[in-house]
This record gives C-alpha cells, structure tokens and sequence, in this order.
C-alpha cells in the first residue's frame, strides 16, 4: 500500500489543482471584502475623480442612521426566524425518512432536488406561488379579501421571504441531518425499545443527543448563509418593500451603493456586516461548540 507521499507523482500537482479554486476565492471574496474595508475610511467618488480620507466618519454616519438600525433589526429576525425554521424542518423531514415512512425513499431524492435551484429562481417561484391573485392562497384571498397581501403587507412580504429561504435550505441540511441518524447503530435503538423507550422518547433521548454535531453544523452555516443569501430573493420577490419592509442589511447595501452611489457608506455597512457575522460564529463556537460532544 502506498503512502499518502506517494499519493502524487509531483509535489507540485496538488497545488496546481487547488489554485484555480484559490484564485477564484481570492479574486471574488477576498480582494472585494479587503476594497470594502479600505473605502470605507475614505469618501470615494461614485465615477471616479480620486478619493478623500475621512477616518471613522463615515462609521459615524451609518451608525447614525435609522434606516441603518432598522435594516439591521429585519436582519436580525430574518436569520433568527428563517434559520431555525431552515434546521427544524429539514430534521423533522430527516427523522421521517430514517423511520422508513411510507413513500420515505422517492422522498429523499424529491427533497435534495432544490439544490440545483438558484436561489433568483427560487424567488421567481416563490413570488408566483404567493401571488394573492394566481397563487395558492388566491382561494383564501377572494373569500377573505385583504387576508393575504403582500405587495402591501410587510407581514406577508416577511413571511414570503422566510418560506423561500426554508424551502432553498431543505436539500443540504436534509442531507447532513439523515446521514447523522443513519450513522447511529441500530443497537442503541434497539435498547432503548427493550428499556420501555417508545418512538418519541427514543427521538428525544437517543437520536438528537447523538446528532448534534449534525445541527450545530447547519445551524452555523444557516445562520451565516441567511445573512446574505436572502439578496436573491428580496430582489426577485419583494424588492425590498413594501415600504422597506422586507430591505435587510445586505439589499440595503445594494441599494446604496449601486442605486444611490454611496460607495463609501455601502463600504462601511459591508465592513460592519462581515464584523458581525465573523463576531456570531464565533460566539456560536464559544457557546455551543464547546458543549457539542463528538464522541459516541
């Protein structure tokens, strides 16, 4: 048996494979993330003419700013709302399909398939399907006419938005969640049934202690992927409205800095988003990482 040395002919072929992705992520994350920092301590002209240095100003002006607190406070309860309804669901879907439900096996390849769905895509869809006039609830709608609006209600626009995210979340978290409960020996289920432990308590005493490490990965990156994920759909379904009812952190930014040509003040809030998510990782690490145990 080869070693891992000898896995490559060349020492060099590894690298060469990985620098295509490399340069990508270098040329489409980092030098953008390390542009918005560095504009946004100068006042940069929206069609050039050069730059002015005004230090923490424009942070002052964007903390300074209402909208900005209110477009923080949506994003906020978007990623708190949509995220937990992103993990829940897919580990109720995951649980029916380890019990081996009927009709369980057709169900998981029909759950994965919105992976391959962009999330524009998803939107379109989604904006069709909640359409108070052609959508499903259109019935609900002309009996209780006004019940479901969200081209005026923010309520309904905000509920529509929550619904495509969870719907475009399924697939991935569905994934790593059945593949966490099918890892677990049948023998444990089998002794907690000889023990007296019916169905619902072997759920709650066997199956999600031993997937935890399953839900705190999804739940980390549901929470740090509803945070800029949901561009597409706002853009697609709600445009943000109505009445800026649905304009999160990151269509706000979209909006400043490519409709309004405040670069500097896009920057800034860009730099304060990534400071955020980067401060909630780690906290979920420093909370409840360190409570997540890996071993069985």
């Amino acid at each position: 048996m080869s070693s891992d040395s000898n896995l490559f002919s060349n020492r060099w072929l590894p690298v060469l494979l990985v620098a295509p992705f490399m340069l990508l992520i270098a040329v489409f994350f980092y030098a953008p993330v390390f542009q918005a920092f560095y504009w946004s301590f100068f006042l940069e002209q929206p069609f050039g003419g050069g730059s002015i240095f005004v230090g923490w100003e424009n942070f002052a002006r964007v903390l300074s700013d209402s909208e900005f607190w209110e477009a923080a406070w949506r994003t906020i309860i978007f990623m708190v709302t949509a995220s937990s309804l992103a993990v829940a669901v897919p580990l109720i879907l995951a649980v029916a399909a380890d019990r081996k439900i009927h009709m369980s096996l057709p169900a998981r390849n029909v759950l994965v398939w919105p992976k391959g769905v962009a999330g524009a895509s998803i939107g379109v869809v989604f904006a069709f399907i909640f359409n108070p006039f052609v959508g499903v609830l259109a019935p609900l709608n002309n009996s209780f006419p006004g019940i479901w609006a969200p081209g005026i209600d923010g309520t309904d626009a905000f509920i529509t938005l929550v619904a495509a995210h969870v719907w475009g979340g399924i697939p991935f978290n569905f994934v790593i969640i059945l593949a966490g409960l099918q890892s677990i020996p049948r023998t444990m289920h089998q002794a907690a049934a000889m023990d007296g432990a019916g169905p619902w308590r072997r759920i709650f005493d066997v199956q999600l202690p031993l997937i935890m490490p399953q839900l705190f990965l999804t739940l980390v990156l549901e929470f740090t992927e509803s945070v800029t994920s949901a561009f597409a759909l706002i853009d697609t379904i709600t445009d943000g409205g109505p009445g800026g009812a649905t304009t999160l952190l990151v269509y706000k930014i979209y909006v400043d800095g490519f409709s309004g040509y405040d670069l500097s003040g896009a920057s800034t809030q860009t730099a304060i988003l990534m400071v955020f998510v980067i401060i909630l990782t780690a906290a979920q690490f420093l909370f409840l990482g360190r409570r997540i145990n890996y071993e069985r």
